[in-house]
């Protein structure tokens, strides 16, 4: 408040006088409270509950939180003692019943003890006759079909079997076969395609029964199948149908393997599969080319096919009886040690008179295209054999099959062809014949 003698500042110097409150009591009256002498009840404190003062010096005592015998109650939970400060020895005393500090530092692991109430030793004694110097045991591991590489890259396939091969038996059922075989051609085209499917045929499933003796897990049915579908594709469509087909196989094959189990080896499986397929079904088709309508006028090409059969026969044959009589000098002794050079070189005298003197009995054929077919035949067709003795080889059979008797298989017999065909039909076309 402003007074009347103000210098005009609105706070002036403190005077240090005491205002007067009451001229009839000194005392500060507050409204609505009593006066602390005029109340009837005095507050009693307690000296032994009065907390010391805030300056006073610690006196070292710890209130007791916890009482110190259990109460009797058929609560279950009463019996548990609740956490009590231990102040003294007499403490420790009357709780040693209820843990024991011992199973911390045992060196012997109790049976009721649990995982956190004990120390591992740092180091397990070993008994005296645990002690060897024996080597670490191998690991079991699952066998596989593929062979581990060695030195000796043939060492655990199948033995051998032993040549049973009879030279009149042998005759006697190539003479059968010709005539079977020139009866077919006389019949027409669609004739001969069916013959060569089920040649086709035939010969997969001997070579996919090779490498099961191996230990191979081949799709057969799948593989046989292809062979077949590539062959019909290739005499209604062509070469261009080998790709679409390939195709199918791979897939399939992936699907044919999905669910095969761990003692399959996938890989091998899946490439005998396609080896056999490229090997007999690819390579065998082109005797279809020569067969289907579009691929020749006039029905040459069973004439183009005919004298290549008839090449690849004269080349076995003259191989075989040349060799018998006069061979010395193996032409590979790894892969067939039965096939020698003067037998080879027999083959290819046999197969040139051949082309000069029986091709040119057909109206399509000259003797200069004869003599041209007979040179690149002989070529081919002793390594279309060797081929085959690698593979047999290699699965370690003698022959894939014994349909024919004393020549074994229908593939050992068509083994050279399968080279002849590629070779004689890219020959037409570079010769223009037909």
């Amino acid at each position: 408040m402003k007074s009347d003698d103000d210098d005009g500042t609105l706070f002036n110097e403190p005077t240090g006088e005491t205002p007067v409150v009451s001229s009839t009591d000194s005392r500060v009256t507050i409204t609505g409270a009593e006066i602390a002498a005029d109340a009837d009840e005095t507050m009693i404190i307690d000296p032994t509950t009065l907390l010391p003062h805030w300056t006073d010096a610690p006196t070292g005592q710890v209130p007791i939180v916890v009482a110190r015998e259990a109460a009797d109650s058929d609560d279950p939970w009463s019996a548990i003692p609740a956490p009590a400060w231990r102040e003294g020895e007499a403490d420790w005393v009357a709780h040693e019943d209820q843990f024991d500090s011992a199973i911390l530092a045992g060196e012997q692991r109790e049976d009721t003890a649990r995982p956190w109430e004990f120390a591992e030793p740092e180091e397990l004694p070993v008994p005296d006759e645990l002690v060897t110097d024996a080597p670490r045991p191998e690991p079991d591991r699952i066998q596989r079909t593929r062979r581990s590489i060695s030195t000796n890259r043939l060492a655990g396939r199948a033995v051998r079997q032993s040549n049973d091969r009879n030279f009149a038996r042998a005759l006697v059922t190539g003479v059968v076969l010709a005539a079977v075989v020139s009866l077919v051609f006389k019949l027409g085209a669609l004739p001969v395609a069916i013959m060569v499917l089920v040649v086709l045929g035939l010969a997969g499933a001997e070579a996919y029964a090779g490498f099961r003796s191996a230990g191979a897990h081949p799709a057969t049915v799948l593989g046989i199948v292809a062979i077949l579908t590539l062959g019909v594709a290739v005499y209604n469509k062509g070469l261009t149908s080998v790709g679409a087909v390939s195709v199918l196989l791979i897939i399939f094959g992936f699907v044919w393997y999905l669910n095969a189990g761990r003692e399959v080896d996938v890989l091998d499986g899946l490439g005998a599969t396609v080896f056999v397929y490229v090997w007999i079904g690819v390579i065998g088709s082109y005797a279809l080319l020569f067969v289907a309508p579009r691929s020749f006028v006039d029905g040459h090409g069973l004439s183009y096919l005919f004298g290549a059969m008839v090449l690849t026969v004269a080349n076995d044959s003259g191989a075989f009886i040349v060799g018998r009589q006069f061979g010395k000098r193996t032409l590979n002794k790894v892969l067939s040690p039965n096939k020698t050079l003067e037998g080879t070189a027999g083959g290819t005298i046999v197969t040139l008179a051949a082309g000069l003197l029986l091709l040119p009995l057909m109206s399509v054929w000259t003797r200069k295209a004869g003599l041209e077919a007979a040179v690149a035949i002989s070529i081919v067709v002793p390594l279309g054999d060797l081929f085959e003795s690698m593979v047999k080889r290699t699965i370690g059979v003698k022959d894939l099959g014994r349909l024919l008797p004393g020549h074994g298989g229908l593939l050992d017999r068509i083994d050279g062809l399968l080279f002849a065909l590629p070779t004689m039909y890219y020959l037409c076309h570079v010769l223009k014949l037909g």
